[in-house]
C-alpha cells in the first residue's frame, strides 16, 4: 500500500471532490474504493434508449448561491439551465410547492386569498420563507387556520409517509426545509445558480476522477479489508500510514459498537409510457394518496425530443440492509438519540490521527448537493500540508 498516499473509501460527492484536489493540487497518489458498481454515488444518472438522461436514485437538482461551489464544478462540465417547479396533488387540484401565492389562490376564493396574503405580509413581510410549524404558532385566528389547512393537506401526511413518523418528532433541520413563501415565486429553489450538468452528473464525476493520479476500484466493499486497531488503520493486513478519507455509514466503520444508526430508504419504481408527456410538472407531490410520495418525469429536466417518457415512483421505507428494496441509505433519521450515537461514533474516529470522515453519510448529515462539495472542499483545506 505504499504506493498511494491516500485511501478515499465511496465516489460520491464528498469522495470525489476530496480526491480530485488531493490528486490535482497536492499531485498525491489517490485509490478510491466503491462498493457499487459506478462512481457518482446517488448522483449516478444514465441515458437511456431513448436518449432520456435517467437519475437512477430520484431526481437530483443542483442549486447553489456559493460562488466557490459553482466555479469548482465548472471545471468539469457545461450545465444546462434548470429551475425545479413542484406540484401537489390536493383535493383534486394540482397547487404549487412550496406553498406561496399561488398556492393560496388554488386553494381559496379570490377574497379570501386577498385577505389571507394581506395578513401574511403585514406578519412577516414580502418574500419570507416561514416553516410550517413556525407558522401554526401564530395567534391571529385566520392565519392558524391556513396553517393546519397547508399542514393536514400538504405536510403531515408527506411527511408521515417520508420519515415513517409523526412532523413533530422530526428535528426542525428537516421541517424547515418545507417553507411556506409570501410571494408569487414558485421556483423550489431561490439559489443564484440553478442548473443540471449537460451530459448527466456520471459525466461530471467522471472527468473528476480521470486524473493519472487516481485509480478507482469499483464493486469493492473497502471495510472488508480496513482493520482499526490500537488507533491504527491496517488495509490488506498492512498498516497504512497515509491518509484515509471514509464517506461511508460511520456505525458500519466501527462494526456497529455503538448501536446502529437509522436511516430512511426509498424503493424506485420506473416506468416507461409510449408518449410524449405524462404529467405537467417534473416532480408531482402525492400526500394524501397512494403508498408513494411522488412521481417524477425525467423530461422535464433536460428535454428530448422522444414519443415515449420515462417517471419513477417514490416509496419511503426504513433502511434494511436484508431487504433488496430499502438497501440503500438516504436520509439519517435525525433525534437527540442518534446525535449522541453518532457523536460517540466521531469520538472512536478521532483516536486515529490518518483518519478523516467527510460526507452525508459518515457526518450523519443530509446535504444538499452544494453543501456536501463545499464541505469537501473546506475540508481538503484543513487537509493542506
Amino acid at each position: 500500500m505504499s504506493s498511494y498516499d491516500a485511501i478515499v473509501v465511496g465516489a460520491g460527492i464528498s469522495g470525489a471532490v476530496i480526491a480530485e484536489r488531493l490528486a490535482s493540487q497536492q499531485n498525491k497518489k489517490v485509490l478510491v474504493l466503491e462498493q457499487r458498481n459506478h462512481i457518482g454515488g446517488n448522483c449516478y444518472d444514465y441515458k437511456d434508449e431513448n436518449g432520456i438522461i435517467i437519475h437512477q436514485y430520484g431526481p437530483h437538482l443542483f442549486h447553489t448561491n456559493k460562488q466557490e461551489v459553482w466555479n469548482y464544478l465548472s471545471q468539469f462540465t457545461e450545465w444546462y439551465p434548470y429551475e425545479h417547479k413542484v406540484l401537489s396533488s390536493v383535493d383534486g387540484k394540482l397547487v404549487p410547492i412550496p406553498f406561496n401565492f399561488s398556492s393560496l389562490e388554488k386553494m381559496y376564493s379570490y377574497t379570501k386569498s386577498e385577505e389571507l396574503k394581506e395578513l401574511l405580509l403585514e406578519e412577516y413581510g414580502e418574500g419570507a420563507r416561514v416553516a410550517i410549524l413556525d407558522l401554526m404558532k401564530s395567534t391571529h385566528p385566520q392565519l392558524n387556520e391556513l396553517a393546519q389547512l397547508i399542514y393536514d393537506k400538504f405536510f403531515v401526511n408527506y411527511t408521515t409517509k417520508q420519515w415513517g413518523v409523526k412532523p413533530e418528532d422530526i428535528s426542525p433541520q428537516v421541517t424547515a426545509r418545507v417553507p411556506i413563501v409570501l410571494s408569487y415565486d414558485d421556483r423550489y429553489f431561490q439559489d443564484k445558480w440553478q442548473a443540471v450538468p449537460m451530459n448527466g452528473y456520471t459525466a461530471m464525476f467522471g472527468k473528476m476522477l480521470r486524473h493519472p493520479n487516481i485509480t478507482v476500484k469499483l464493486e469493492t466493499d473497502a471495510l472488508d479489508y480496513i482493520t482499526l486497531q490500537h488507533n491504527q488503520i491496517y488495509f490488506k493486513n498492512q498498516r497504512f500510514k497515509g491518509l484515509m478519507i471514509y464517506t461511508g455509514m460511520l456505525d458500519r466503520l466501527f462494526d456497529l459498537v455503538k448501536g446502529e444508526l437509522p436511516y430512511r430508504s426509498l424503493k424506485f419504481q420506473y416506468e416507461t409510457h409510449a408518449y410524449s408527456q405524462y404529467q405537467s410538472a417534473t416532480t408531482v407531490n402525492y400526500p394524501n394518496d397512494y403508498a408513494f410520495t411522488r412521481i417524477t418525469e425525467f423530461k422535464h429536466i433536460v428535454p428530448v425530443d422522444s414519443a415515449h417518457t420515462v417517471i419513477v415512483k417514490e416509496f419511503p421505507g426504513d433502511f434494511n440492509t436484508s431487504n433488496a428494496d430499502f438497501n440503500v441509505p438516504y436520509y439519517p433519521m435525525f433525534n437527540k438519540e442518534n446525535a449522541s450515537r453518532h457523536a460517540e461514533y466521531n469520538r472512536l474516529a478521532e483516536q486515529f490521527s490518518n483518519l478523516k470522515i467527510l460526507g452525508r453519510l459518515a457526518d450523519y448529515r443530509y446535504y444538499n448537493m452544494d453543501d456536501a462539495v463545499a464541505n469537501a472542499l473546506h475540508i481538503y483545506e484543513a487537509l493542506k500540508i
